[in-house]
């Protein structure tokens, strides 16, 4: 699914208020963390993510990783955080059109 801008707009603003529920750390991007993040998506569909500082890796790399391993879409990368959206088979969040 590809998101249009105006529904990238739209779950900004969403996430701007939501705090980091996951952080990428020393460890990197592990099956373990992958997991985590997939499991995350069964009960969620907007995911923000902290890139710890000690991660000598680029940030923007690392999301789009992350989405390809979990099947979602990046939404937003403001420094070191990340926003990742994945779309439930019953959706709870309704995209603008």
């Amino acid at each position: 699914m590809i998101l249009t801008p105006k529904q990238k707009a739209y779950l900004r603003s969403l996430a701007q208020t939501e705090k980091a529920k996951f952080q990428c750390g020393k460890d990197g991007l592990s099956d373990t963390f992958i997991e985590l993040i997939q499991n995350a998506f069964h009960t969620r569909e907007l995911i923000k993510i902290h890139v710890l500082k000690g991660l000598e890796v680029d940030v923007k790399e690392l999301a789009l990783e992350i989405a390809h391993y979990t099947k979602s879409e990046v939404v937003q990368i403001i420094g070191r955080q990340v926003v990742l959206y994945k779309a439930m088979k019953t959706p709870r969040i309704v995209l603008p059109r």
